[in-house]
């Protein structure tokens, strides 16, 4: 099961893909994640991605394929994984596409988390995360089961991104549709694409996604 998950900030993809790798096992793949992994790592891709940065630049699209490539190849995306942030651009979707066929792969499904704008501001001002074990919470729909301790680690700690505020929304959402909208029709044209309501209940949106998953 090998999926993409697309939506604006604060579609709840984070939610979703947790509880994905939570139920089929497989790993959600942050590209800023497997950047520092193949830079720590010292492999070839990442001794590379390191020059780029080290020299203050952005590092290219081939370089995060390649880390992509590279870090699908290991034994725990045997049975599929979730890509997170990536691709962001229909060049990098053209790209991935190209580099999964060279694998004999293809995606399982894309599923677009749809949500209202003007509900998003709300969403991201009252998301929090434990600041020891990073599981995601909620000032109104997803609190600590007991207030203040996080269900998962049990720490006391929280902490918020500093532009997780209504200030900062409009500005994201703005590179979102100029940048990763586009997917959205790119991947209907593949026949790849399933929507799902993001403005329901969590587990009414899992169950919705999960159906899609059934069938792919």
């Amino acid at each position: 099961m090998r999926l993409i998950l697309l939506g604006p900030p604060g579609a709840g993809k984070g939610t979703q893909a947790q509880r994905i790798v939570e139920k089929h096992g497989i790993p959600q793949l942050s590209t800023g994640d497997m950047l520092r992994a193949a830079v720590t790592a010292g492999t070839d891709v990442g001794k590379r991605a390191k020059a780029v940065m080290d020299a203050g630049k952005l590092v290219s699209d081939e370089i995060v394929i390649a880390i992509v490539s590279e870090r699908i190849d290991a034994p725990d995306c045997a049975n599929g994984f979730i890509l997170d942030g990536f691709p962001r651009t229909l060049v990098q979707a053209d790209a991935t596409e190209a580099m999964l066929s060279g694998k004999g792969l293809d995606l399982s499904a894309v599923v677009e988390i749809r949500v209202d704008d003007d509900i998003l501001a709300d969403r991201i001002a009252g998301r929090y995360t434990c600041g020891n074990c990073g599981a995601g919470y909620h000032d109104e729909n997803l609190k600590p089961k007991v207030e203040g301790v996080c269900d998962k680690c049990g720490s006391t700690h929280f902490k918020r991104r500093p532009d997780d505020n209504r200030e900062t929304v409009r500005t994201r959402l703005q590179a979102y549709y100029k940048e990763t909208s586009p997917l959205i029709g790119y991947y209907h044209c593949k026949g790849k694409l399933h929507s799902v309501d993001g403005m329901g209940e969590i587990d009414a949106v899992t169950a919705e996604i999960e159906a899609i998953l059934a069938r792919a």
